[in-house]
């Protein structure tokens, strides 16, 4: 589920299960009958804790209400329900809800296009897919790789034979390419000069292509194919190499299939 713990009146309300419940909140703002769309700042106040009421009583029928929501709770699911179908901005939001709102509307337009032209388009596909680029960007937060890039100098297997290359071709876009040998190679598959005049820059600056990269990667690698199976090993160690952060990268894949999936 896409909460871990209770969110409401006498709940543990963890920010992030919080900041979750407001987004579902705000989904169905119509249907609850709020007047204005709550604050989603992961803080239980007397605004959230009436439309949690309102939720449960006008929309449910209870008529003495909890004003709590439960991970697996018939509440948080009818939440659920107010979700349309396919992928959306409030949907990138809700699977990485630590995401700042700028960083989501930077990039969402870019995902629903790059996601779609690389047929990255079933609920599991898109939910493993964010899940990775979750991990991978630090929930959108990080284009670029922070170190140097000085490491990969003289890095043969990557392609960096010329003095700088490390540093030049260091880690970009939202799952990150590496080295000149890849920058020329995604270069050539779309029809970009990336490896002269800085023009490497461009796939950590510029949205589009800072999406479309982690697709192009997403589909050089046919990972679709271990989404279908829902095998999330599998891909993260042909993204990561091995193991790391899977913990974060199967939550995330939860939280991609509550909102994508419905599961």
């Amino acid at each position: 589920m896409c909460i871990s713990e209770s969110v409401g009146r006498g709940g543990r309300n963890a920010n992030s299960d919080v900041k979750t419940v407001q987004v579902l909140l705000n989904v169905g703002l119509n249907t609850i009958g709020l007047a204005t769309p709550l604050t989603e700042d992961g803080i239980v106040g007397t605004g959230t804790l009436a439309a949690i009421e309102k939720l449960q009583r006008h929309v449910m029928g209870i008529a003495n209400p909890s004003v709590c929501i439960e991970p697996k709770s018939p509440a948080l699911l009818r939440l659920q329900a107010f979700l349309s179908e396919g992928f959306s901005s409030v949907k990138l939001k809700g699977i990485l809800i630590d995401a700042s709102e700028p960083d989501v509307n930077k990039y969402a337009d870019a995902m629903a296009a790059k996601m779609h032209d690389r047929q990255i388009t079933t609920p599991f596909r898109q939910a493993h897919f964010l899940a990775q680029v979750g991990h991978e960007s630090g929930h959108l937060h990080y284009a670029e790789e922070l170190a140097s890039g000085e490491a990969y100098e003289g890095r043969s297997d990557l392609g960096n034979n010329e003095p700088g290359d490390g540093v030049r071709f260091k880690g970009r876009g939202l799952i990150q390419l590496t080295g000149r040998a890849n920058y020329l190679r995604y270069g050539q598959a779309i029809g970009k000069d990336l490896v002269t005049d800085e023009h490497w820059k461009q796939v950590a600056e510029d949205p589009g292509l800072a999406v479309d990269v982690a697709c192009w990667y997403w589909d050089v690698h046919q990972l679709n194919q271990y989404a279908d199976l829902d095998d999330v090993v599998t891909i993260t160690k042909r993204i990561n190499g091995g193991l790391n952060g899977l913990d974060e990268r199967q939550a995330l894949l939860i939280r991609g299939k509550f909102f994508l999936a419905g599961t």
